[in-house]
């Protein structure tokens, strides 16, 4: 069997991608105690740079929160974005009116389509505790023929996500299919929907000193496994440390070996759309001048508007799991 690597390359912020993917990246944050108001004390926040903090202090960012972390509303076009939230929570609040609050294994997968507004907060809801955050977010791609489509709000709750549990493995499988474990469906306009595109995201966790084996994909896929927590791990006798992402052929099988640490790896995969991509910021559509049409639409529709009392919404403290819907619809996951 030949060696099923194609490359390794460091893990930045964000992540690298390959099409149909665009975008990756992963959030931990060790938020401290809450001050009551679901942000941390204001004392933790001298010498930040509120509104753009990216840079690690004290174990944590605020990002584009001012008094809690979170990235206030911001619009989108022509992909979708699947936020993935182990720990911690994330308030959701959107142009559709729209809003939830997941976390703690939820999925949210958003079809930005035509354009929407949208914040995702963090709020700190425990006073007597730290508030860990560990989240993905990824963008995934529409072809032309679907950056267009009317947006879409769906929320994926954790006690439906199918989990396989191995003998020294755990995979969720929040896209595709693994083995005899098959996916919820995603937003119907998503590249993710059609089969044919086989389309997997998968959270995989191994236990250390152990061996596990990625199945071979059945069509022409782009696959990559990123490796984001652990010791280290070995394709025959190539080592692969930690913080590093490696491109797999998926058309063999993938069998590695894990070190002293439990592996923690996001698997993407996917068929290209293989379509000309032209980014902007929050935008991403086929050509520069459906770019600056996107631009041009947002300074005067607004995708909606805000229906929010504040650009970084976020709701009651004491409420649960949430979801309303842009129908009116409500679920409480309590």
């Amino acid at each position: 069997m030949s060696n099923p690597i194609i490359q390794t390359f460091p893990l930045g912020f964000p992540w690298k991608t390959q099409d149909p993917f665009l975008f990756a990246v992963y959030h931990l944050d060790h938020y401290p105690k809450g001050n009551g108001a679901m942000g941390p004390d204001s004392k933790l926040l001298n010498g930040r740079n509120i509104g753009n903090d990216f840079t690690i202090k004290d174990g944590w960012r605020m990002y584009h929160g001012s008094t809690i972390p979170g990235f206030p509303y911001h619009p989108h076009r022509g992909f979708e974005t699947i936020t993935i939230v182990n720990k911690g929570y994330c308030d959701h609040s959107d142009s559709l009116g729209a809003a939830g609050r997941f976390g703690e294994g939820d999925v949210q997968w958003m079809t930005a389509g035509r354009g929407v507004q949208h914040s995702e907060m963090f709020p700190l809801l425990n006073d007597d505790a730290e508030n860990p955050l560990e989240l993905f977010q990824i963008w995934l791609n529409l072809p032309k023929a679907d950056k267009f489509v009317d947006p879409h709000f769906k929320m994926l709750w954790h006690e439906d996500i199918p989990i396989v549990q191995e003998k020294n493995a755990t995979i969720k499988v929040i896209a595709g299919d693994y083995k005899k474990a098959i996916a919820n469906n995603p937003a119907p306009n998503s590249w993710a929907a059609n089969n044919d595109n086989e389309v997997a995201v998968w959270n995989i966790h191994v236990d250390a000193e152990t061996e596990f084996t990625i199945p071979k994909a059945t069509t022409e896929v782009t696959r990559t496994l990123y490796f984001y927590e652990g010791s280290e791990i070995y394709f025959g006798d190539k080592k692969v440390n930690p913080n590093f992402g490696i491109s797999l052929d998926a058309s063999q099988v993938a069998s590695f070996k894990v070190g002293a640490k439990k592996g923690h790896f996001l698997l993407l995969q996917g068929k290209p759309i293989a379509e000309p991509v032209a980014k902007y910021g929050p935008f991403v559509m086929n050509t520069d001048e459906e770019i600056q049409q996107a631009m041009d639409e947002y300074r005067v529709t607004q995708f909606g508007g805000w229906p929010w009392p504040y650009p970084d919404n976020v709701h009651e403290k004491e409420k649960g799991r949430f979801a309303t819907y842009p129908d009116g619809k409500v679920v409480e996951k309590g």
